[in-house]
């Protein structure tokens, strides 16, 4: 199991596993508890698991969490492929508004970790794109906000041209009106929140 940390993201983590395969199959870890706790430097704490199946051009996106406590989350794609981004959503971050894309598919079965206060969405590239991913904080209607993926300001180079977007997501709030409504998480808070996370 490899760990890439995003260079443009920092705390963000790329995961490839080491597969084992032969005639009858194959045969990997696709999380390691005591690995990732090394890399990232705090325990990932799993409350709640997710299947998420999409079509071609689906848009998820972009959703963040209160912090505290935030919801940190390990992402991987059991089918298909997608184009998962990953946005940085801390106000006051010197990486603020900054994304990547990390493909995730069913050939290389990457991961990736992203921690409290960052924001995120995929694109599927084929139908039945199935995504599982486990969470630190179970889910929280209340405590769970989107920024609109289509938003200029953020820019994300969506590799669709038609993208389907939900309806929430769709009526979910520009960049400038999350900052001007104090909706998107706040960079020292969440850097208090993880080191908290390191003394437990």
């Amino acid at each position: 199991m490899k760990f890439r940390e995003l260079s443009s993201l920092p705390g963000v983590f790329e995961v490839t596993p080491q597969q084992h395969g032969d005639p009858r199959g194959l045969f990997m870890e696709w999380y390691r508890f005591d690995r990732l706790e090394e890399v990232v430097g705090h325990p990932l704490r799993l409350a709640q698991g997710n299947l998420s199946v999409s079509a071609k051009d689906v848009v998820r996106g972009i959703h963040f969490a209160d912090v505290p406590p935030g919801q940190a989350k390990y992402v991987s794609c059991v089918r298909g492929a997608v184009l998962d981004v990953i946005v940085d959503l801390r106000v006051g971050s010197p990486a603020f508004g900054r994304w990547e894309f990390v493909r995730l598919d069913d050939v290389e079965r990457k991961a990736v970790y992203i921690p409290e206060g960052f924001g995120h969405g995929f694109c599927a590239l084929t139908d039945d794109a199935t995504l599982s991913y486990v969470c630190s904080e179970p889910y929280n209607p209340t405590g769970e906000h989107a920024v609109h993926p289509l938003d200029p300001d953020l820019g994300i180079e969506w590799p669709t041209e038609a993208p389907q977007l939900s309806a929430r997501d769709a009526a979910a709030p520009s960049l400038a009106d999350a900052i001007a409504t104090g909706l998107l998480p706040d960079y020292e808070k969440c850097l208090a929140f993880t080191e908290g996370l390191r003394t437990r």
